[in-house]
């Protein structure tokens, strides 16, 4: 899909010396899917300590 961003060129040009990316399209996907891996773990973490995950290894291991 084309779109047209108004982007900070020194924004671009740092997030590829970081990343090592050749293409500022590789740049926006990188920067695309760290968001979306940082939002879902945001999502998960507001259920740390409100399950219970006492794993019983053993009575796995005989189902």
């Amino acid at each position: 899909m084309r779109t047209t961003l108004d982007l900070p060129e020194l924004l671009i040009d740092e997030a590829m010396a970081l990343t090592q990316s050749k293409t500022k399209t590789e740049v926006i996907k990188t920067a695309l899917l760290n968001l979306i891996q940082k939002e879902k773990i945001g999502g998960i973490k507001k259920y740390y300590g409100k399950l219970d995950l006492e794993i019983d290894v053993d009575v796995l291991r005989d189902r």
